[in-house]
């Protein structure tokens, strides 16, 4: 899903601590550097979510979920 990133995003992301990429979710394989369901990685990596914040969107994953 594509989220356009504006000011607002920026101050709630850094006030709350929002985590939305591969790396914070329960289905990463961290020693595989993989999703565990198979889906691909590499639009919702944290590196690249930098990147787009520059581009001004992100992508979540619909599959994202939070340990616990």
């Amino acid at each position: 899903m594509r989220t356009y990133v504006d000011r607002r995003y920026l101050d709630e992301r850094a006030r709350f601590a929002l985590r939305c990429c591969c790396e914070d979710c329960q289905h990463w394989d961290g020693v595989r550097q993989l999703c565990s369901l198979g889906f691909p990685t590499a639009p919702h990596r944290r590196e690249r979510h930098e990147q787009e914040v520059a581009e001004g969107y992100i992508l979540f994953c619909k599959h994202f979920e939070l340990d616990g």
